[in-house]
């Protein structure tokens, strides 16, 4: 470390480039994150691709420098331009998520193909999951089966997951619950949160296993865990039926509350009939009537008709309060997604 900061300090790139290196990662030196962007940035100002790239992941996960997507994009995108492979692919995921630039599916797509042209094998999973939704290229569920089929071969578990949720609903390919179970195996023990939650509701449901609540409440555990919203609603669905567990309201409350804090409409009924009816929870019409007013504003019927129920149930002081509270929670909502934009 003193060598290379002495040749550091006198200007030369690969040392300051080296040095910075030693400091993010902590080797001979004490980790420290300011000192490793310095150097990084000393290092790219003099051309050095690795700087660079190092640079801007640290500016896009705010390590020794204020978080900064904008900067990020920036340096990535120098260094797509280039030619760099991984550069391309992060330039894609900023694209697809509208992350330091405008969301363009059509620009993400762009790049996770070019990166995948160059073996990042991840990118496989992304044009996958493009062709799958038809986001930025035409809606072709046999290419995404195609790409899925080649990153999950390889190990990618959210692939994984996917391709054996399109054998589990025939989707492309003829319906084969083996395969699902096979592929879902795969993902969730790898810790990877859709795969643990699909693995789960193929014991729940017996297809290719023999139904085993208790197993399906473990896999379904471990995706809540990981703040999953469809494993915490699967979940909270287990405690509030009573199925593998005793029946228990709180608890279901608990994880359905989880999951409808993240948009899951399923959860967000459940949450309106456990206000309205006092279960695991006060009864509350117009914590009721906010919830049902959220799902019901994203097009749920049966939100919408519970929530005219409950209205003849109160007061028009109440609906108002509980109108403000469905306001409040939505502009929230916004100002959450707008923060991590």
């Amino acid at each position: 470390a003193k060598w290379y900061q002495l040749s550091a300090e006198q200007g030369h790139a690969l040392s300051q480039f080296f040095l910075g290196n030693m400091y993010y990662k902590g080797q001979g030196v004490l980790q420290d994150f300011i000192e490793a962007s310095k150097w990084f940035e000393l290092a790219a100002q003099q051309g050095i691709e690795a700087a660079q790239y190092n640079l801007s992941v640290m500016y896009f996960q705010g390590q020794g420098v204020l978080q900064d997507y904008k900067e990020a994009f920036k340096g990535y995108k120098i260094l797509a331009l280039q030619g760099h492979a991984k550069a391309r692919y992060n330039l894609g995921l900023m694209y697809y998520k509208g992350q330091g630039t405008q969301q363009n599916y059509r620009e993400a797509f762009k790049w996770f193909k070019l990166s995948s042209d160059q073996g990042v094998v991840v990118a496989y999973y992304n044009l996958g999951h493009l062709y799958d939704h038809g986001k930025g290229v035409t809606q072709d569920c046999m290419k995404a089966f195609d790409f899925y089929q080649i990153s999950a071969n390889q190990g990618n578990g959210l692939a994984q997951s996917n391709l054996g949720l399109l054998y589990n609903l025939g989707k492309v390919v003829p319906k084969d619950y083996e395969e699902a179970l096979k592929w879902y195996r795969l993902s969730a023990e790898q810790g990877v949160k859709e795969g643990q939650t699909n693995f789960g509701t193929m014991y729940e449901k017996g297809h290719a296993v023999e139904q085993n609540y208790t197993e399906a409440i473990k896999w379904y555990q471990l995706s809540a865990d990981q703040n999953f919203q469809d494993g915490q609603t699967n979940l909270g669905r287990m405690y509030y039926q009573g199925k593998g567990v005793p029946q228990d309201y709180k608890q279901a409350f608990k994880w359905f509350k989880l999951s409808a804090q993240q948009g899951d409409a399923k959860a967000q009924l459940t949450l309106g009939v456990m206000y309205f009816s006092g279960q695991g929870v006060p009864q509350d019409y117009a914590s009721a009537h906010m919830w049902w007013n959220i799902c019901g504003s994203g097009g749920d019927k049966d939100c919408v008709k519970n929530r005219n129920i409950v209205e003849k149930e109160m007061s028009p002081s109440q609906i108002e309060k509980a109108q403000d509270m469905a306001r409040n929670w939505k502009l929230y909502v916004v100002k959450r997604i707008c923060a991590k934009s």
